[in-house]
């Protein structure tokens, strides 16, 4: 395309809010033929907003309750007839797909192990991977479906073409000129509204995921999409948000973890080694936690007396059982250095850009809605490890850095890099 001056303009495609032409989703106008959607429906009010856009836009819409998990208060079914009521209300068809079995294993299982070895995993990210976007998106497609989409508050989008001035300007302070971003692929973007931004939990997407992916509220702020969905009448518009992690309902994580982990009194212990009191099982714990019913007195130098502190989980050994805690100005509750693995580029042109010894300067977090912090990407090769391992050198030391969490890493515009593991 050009420009008035004669010169060649970058276009970038939005893909998923609002139809953009040069994008297989315009469906609206002329003799095409409609794109299929299946649109994965949680009973929530982004996921029924999310349907009513791509109806609106023209797309053939079906929407899907993913049955995964059966809450002992059984709010599931709650959920899944909220979802056919809006169905119904849009006038699309609704289907309540099963997936149990496969979510006990790929998720649960992956859960309650990574507790079991002292680690903190995220099973809302192994959700996306196994099945959102994975088993999900799978039969989807054998049924004929174009794409699927979810509410996640996220922005996907193509850039036609990059340049070198293009890409340092999104940071990379090492690229060289040789080091084209030329590319065709899809990338995400961090939400319009940053407070409900979901883009840490989709690291782990790939490229040939995403070519199937809408995400059609990610353009739009939370206020935004209620009064969409007042002004619509769906019954979900003033529906609450679901908090914690998505199958536990009411149920807290210790009472869950407590049915597969054994209880076991284990001490607690002040980082000089002394004993402050016991704990119930050292698994059940992560670092950072605040709330594990022991409290140390130290002196008050303004008062001239004693008095109580709160202190964090700033180690936790499953083998001998035991808790390390701090008070939140000790040291050894940050770390600048983390070593990650199982790293994703959800942009596989960034790959490119690293060499042996050699990093990119990414924005990164090493938990969800913490504040991004600038820091450096470089490969790494952790002792005794025999696959792949990457370090994240942050400018500010981070506290609560906490093993089996997900370190996810961005561009200064906000373009989601990708994740990986934490060590």
């Amino acid at each position: 395309m050009l420009s008035r001056t004669g010169k060649t303009k970058k276009k970038t495609v939005f893909v998923g809010t609002h139809l953009r032409q040069g994008y297989g989703g315009q469906v609206s106008g002329g003799s095409r033929e409609k794109r299929s959607v299946f649109v994965g429906m949680s009973g929530g009010v982004d996921s029924s907003v999310a349907a009513m856009l791509l109806k609106n836009q023209g797309y053939d819409v079906t929407g899907v309750y993913l049955k995964c998990y059966v809450q002992p208060d059984r709010s599931c079914f709650k959920e899944a007839m909220d979802a056919m009521e809006v169905a119904e209300k849009l006038g699309i068809p609704f289907h309540i797909w099963d997936f149990q079995k496969e979510y006990k294993e790929r998720v649960i299982d992956y859960m309650i192990e990574g507790y079991r070895a002292g680690q903190t995993p995220n099973p809302d990210i192994e959700c996306n991977r196994e099945i959102k976007f994975g088993l999900f998106l799978e039969k989807a497609r054998k049924w004929g479906a174009d794409y699927v989409a979810t509410g996640h508050y996220v922005r996907l989008r193509r850039t036609a073409t990059r340049d070198k001035g293009q890409a340092t300007g999104l940071g990379f302070k090492k690229l060289k000129s040789s080091d084209l971003l030329a590319s065709n692929n899809l990338s995400l973007f961090t939400a319009r509204d940053a407070q409900k931004d979901q883009s840490y939990f989709l690291w782990t997407l790939t490229q040939e995921q995403l070519k199937h992916a809408l995400f059609p509220i990610g353009d739009y702020l939370k206020s935004e999409v209620r009064e969409m969905a007042r002004k619509a009448g769906l019954p979900t518009a003033e529906k609450k948000d679901s908090q914690g992690i998505c199958f536990l309902g009411k149920v807290t994580l210790d009472d869950f973890l407590k049915v597969y982990l054994p209880e076991k009194r284990g001490e607690v212990l002040s980082v000089a080694g002394e004993k402050l009191g016991e704990h119930n099982g050292a698994h059940f714990y992560t670092i950072g936690q605040r709330h594990i019913g022991v409290k140390c007195q130290v002196s008050s130098v303004k008062k001239g007396r004693h008095e109580t502190k709160p202190v964090y989980v700033v180690n936790k050994d499953v083998a001998s059982n035991t808790l390390t805690v701090a008070e939140d100005d000790d040291e050894s509750l940050t770390k600048t250095e983390v070593l990650l693995t199982g790293l994703n580029f959800v942009n596989p042109a960034y790959y490119s850009l690293i060499r042996t010894n050699k990093g990119i300067d990414v924005m990164a977090r090493v938990r969800y809605r913490q504040q991004l912090c600038e820091a450096e990407l470089c490969k790494s090769q952790a002792p005794n490890s025999k696959s792949q391992t990457w370090e994240l050198v942050f400018k500010t030391p981070q506290k609560f850095v906490a093993a089996g969490q997900s370190a996810v890493f961005y561009s200064k515009d906000g373009e989601l890099i990708g994740g990986g593991v934490i060590l």
